[in-house]
């Protein structure tokens, strides 16, 4: 009998992730807090529940796929899940969260019998489409070799080291996504200004070591000028502030995270909160335009 399975956020991530396990043949409840979001599913077999606690019950596994620490801890233990979840039962959180919550997450459902795995995921809508995404997952290696057949529909999972350890992951994977998206954009831009084509120079590079998923994807959306999420710049935003939160507690200097978080803040500030990450070519153009206009 295949486990039943419940998932909980079915937003840009979450809705392409259940297709996925609802495509290999589990039974999946879905809620989500724009009943919108997970009633879409429903043509597609899955079942649709009024609550995030109605949703649990009987559940073998939970996925979260949330915004925040806050949101997963609202959900698991304000909204009344966690206390709702049969003892046994699996806590997957795909969210990107701060390590310190996924470690508190992991403690107090431990208390109650529950099983937790973080298990933040790294490859876009792209890959949550393509089952090609690449999880990353911290908690018990037992538990985590016990999912094989739950994540493979989803794509390549990694047990990377106990709770909070997919998290740290995680992070270090927004660290260079956000550092390769804005060196990209500056290139494209330093191109651009010197008289050669943006994409005929994407091409000419494609192979090279400068090849990259960032290079095809958003090197991709940088020449055709589109910025719809995808990733919004705001969770970008709030990744690299992570970052900086651990850095500072581990007596850290990562000189190039912080830079890039200072734009990234800037363009957050200026309207772009949901614009896709890649966008940020937008901002660094304003500024030189800015900087050239009072150079004059």
């Amino acid at each position: 009998m295949s486990r039943r399975i419940t998932f909980l956020g079915t937003g840009l991530m979450g809705a392409p992730m259940v297709r996925r396990l609802l495509g290999a043949g589990f039974p999946v409840t879905v809620w989500n807090r724009d009943p919108a979001k997970a009633e879409a599913l429903a043509p597609q077999g899955a079942t649709v529940a009024a609550s995030a606690a109605a949703a649990v019950e009987n559940a073998d596994i939970v996925f979260t796929m949330l915004s925040d620490g806050n949101a997963v801890g609202a959900v698991l233990f304000d909204g009344g899940v966690a206390t709702a979840l049969k003892p046994g039962a699996i806590v997957i959180d795909t969210s990107s969260i701060a390590p310190p919550i996924a470690r508190e997450h992991a403690e107090k459902l431990k208390a109650l019998g529950i099983h937790h795995i973080d298990s933040p995921v790294s490859g876009g809508t792209v890959g949550a489409e393509a089952g090609t995404l690449a999880l990353m997952a911290g908690g018990d290696g037992e538990t985590i070799a016990g999912l094989a057949d739950v994540f493979a529909p989803l794509g390549r999972v990694t047990h990377v080291g106990p709770s909070g350890a997919g998290q740290i992951c995680k992070l270090a994977n927004q660290q260079i996504v956000a550092i390769t998206i804005g060196a990209v954009a500056e290139a494209m831009m330093l191109v651009d200004a010197g008289g050669a084509d943006r994409g005929k120079f994407r091409e000419a590079i494609r192979g090279g070591f400068a090849e990259s998923r960032i290079l095809e994807l958003h090197g991709q959306r940088m020449v055709a000028r589109t910025f719809q999420p995808g990733g919004p710049s705001r969770l970008q935003l709030k990744d690299l502030d992570a970052v900086a939160a651990m850095a500072q507690s581990l007596s850290l200097q990562l000189p190039l995270t912080e830079d890039v978080r200072d734009e990234f803040r800037a363009f957050v500030a200026d309207g772009h909160g949901e614009t896709d990450h890649s966008g940020l070519l937008l901002h660094l153009e304003k500024i030189n335009h800015r900087e050239r206009e009072e150079s004059r």
